[in-house]
């Protein structure tokens, strides 16, 4: 059975272990991370009933004192009111910042586990496990944190890395083609961004469980390469948010229900690349390229949402400086950059 570790130089510094069946192995290897012998698991409605069971077996098994707090699933969740149930919870079970959370899910509960971690008595320890392909190849690592807002996504939060992630990639096999194709989203941005070869591999691709284990190291080690030369996301980590501008603004618009998170980010990748092909930044057929790859996933690439709202909700969006907005565009596959222009100059690059 194949193992990998990769160890990411960020924060304190942490590893991130990749392994079928390392769910069952959390007690021990936590156990190797902290001193403290009380976590608190952070959890959601669905995988609780899922893992939660076994994570905690686990931990009790290593000596640890294990109250679990279980929030109901969905993006819906991933805000202000989940993070006070949170403290609450904290407070009610005595978590001290000597002890540690365990944030066990995708990207929502990791998200707010995670900033529930780094603000809770000013900050503690936690520990990742991703049991969704997005957050095992994407937002488990990297330390960010964060709650939605009604004026945007992520526009609250928190650099905190980690202490420890634990991937299994076994956790994926109760996923519906969804979720997978939401993680798949990631992967493609990856790829889009800093990997002509791993795009190719994606192409050829027939079943991805084949190799799982390969393609989440793959994603993680470029994702750790940016985030290593730029944790707080003062330059190159940007690039990480292809798509992202326009994909939150999707989302946004949707109220965070009905539409996932990697399937607003397909139709903003490829709604970008066309108006960056068009303004002569992008090589010609880039966007159909990536529009056909997305489609190979189960991933959309358009969507019924008028453009000049999608173009409003995107000038919200956190990776403004300013009176000026960051948007990453891609030269060709494999190749990304950033391309700045003032605020009021968004309308007119979508031709608005």
């Amino acid at each position: 059975m194949r193992a990998e570790t990769i160890h990411v130089n960020a924060g304190a510094g942490y590893d991130i272990r990749i392994q079928n069946g390392l769910i069952d192995s959390a007690g021990e290897l936590i156990s190797a991370v902290t001193r403290s012998r009380r976590t608190a698991v952070v959890t959601d409605t669905t995988v609780a009933g899922l893992y939660g069971k076994r994570v905690k077996m686990s931990l009790e098994a290593a000596g640890f004192e294990v109250p679990v707090f279980a929030f109901p699933a969905g993006e819906a969740s991933k805000n202000h009111k989940t993070l006070l149930e949170i403290y609450s919870y904290l407070a009610a079970s005595d978590i001290t910042r000597s002890d540690i959370v365990v944030a066990l899910g995708g990207g929502v509960t990791g998200d707010v586990a995670g900033y529930a971690a780094a603000t809770w008595q000013r900050g503690l320890d936690f520990v990742q496990i991703p049991t969704t392909l997005l957050a095992q190849v994407d937002s488990s690592i990297g330390g960010k944190t964060g709650v939605d807002l009604a004026q945007g996504k992520n526009l609250v939060g928190a650099f905190w890395q980690p202490s420890l992630v634990i991937c299994d990639p076994q956790t994926l096999a109760t996923l519906d083609s969804t979720n997978i194709a939401c993680g798949m989203a990631e992967v493609i941005k990856h790829a889009c961004i800093r990997s002509s070869a791993l795009f190719e591999t994606l192409l050829a691709c027939g079943d991805i469980y084949e190799n799982l284990v390969e393609l989440i190291s793959a994603n993680l080690k470029i994702k750790c390469d940016v985030v290593e030369r730029d944790e707080r996301e003062r330059g190159e980590r940007i690039l990480l948010n292809f798509g992202h501008t326009l994909g939150h603004a999707i989302e946004k618009l949707h109220g965070y229900t009905g539409v996932t998170h990697g399937e607003a980010v397909a139709v903003g990748m490829v709604i970008i690349t066309r108006f960056a092909e068009k303004r002569g930044l992008t090589r010609a057929g880039t966007a159909n390229t990536l529009a056909g790859l997305l489609k190979k996933f189960g991933l959309p690439t358009d969507t019924a949402l008028k453009l000049c709202d999608i173009v409003e909700a995107a000038k919200g969006d956190k990776k403004r400086a300013g009176g000026d907005i960051s948007l990453v565009l891609l030269s060709g596959i494999g190749e990304a950059y950033v391309h700045r222009l003032p605020v009021t100059g968004l309308p007119a690059f979508f031709g608005l």
